[in-house]
């Protein structure tokens, strides 16, 4: 396993693609992870548990900002990505531009797609390319009360006046 986490896309396809020719399962999931907090951290080891090497696809600043509102991202993309890297269970850390994930997945070919429970499996982006090559697709149940946005509602219930 390389020392290096962050990735531009085709550096990290080429990587993959090596540790698949050895029979190592890639787990994907994606997403903005704009303030780490515990149902992060629990979604992402459970997801690592299911595969061999974990790669996360960070959303840009911009792509948080048209899917989220023009005050997200709190943190910007490098601090994110930075962050996610530090985590034991994360192997790769990639970002990407689009609104959804559709093209990473494409370029990088997981054997699993894996998103939280707050997606249905008929609306998983990327599900056609996993299931085309064989792989699988799945949800991890969701931490009540676990999300940037109930962080952010706390954070301004208690400090306005």
């Amino acid at each position: 396993m390389p020392e290096k986490k962050i990735y531009l896309p085709p550096a990290l396809r080429t990587v993959l693609e090596e540790l698949q020719a050895k029979g190592k399962k890639i787990v994907f999931t994606n997403g903005c992870f704009d303030l780490l907090h515990t149902g992060h951290s629990r979604y992402l080891k459970a997801a690592r548990a299911a595969g061999d090497y974990l790669v996360i696809a960070v959303n840009s600043d911009q792509s948080v900002a048209t899917l989220k509102g023009p005050k997200r991202p709190i943190r910007p993309l490098a601090e994110r990505m930075e962050m996610l890297s530090e985590f034991h269970f994360v192997d790769f850390v990639v970002s990407f531009d689009e609104l959804d994930p559709h093209n990473i997945i494409g370029i990088l070919q997981p054997d699993l797609l894996i998103k939280g429970g707050d997606w249905s499996i008929d609306k998983i982006i990327g599900k056609d390319i996993v299931e085309a090559r064989g792989g699988k697709v799945f949800t991890i149940p969701e931490i009540p009360g676990e999300s940037t946005t109930d962080i952010i509602e706390l954070i301004l219930a208690r400090y306005s006046e």
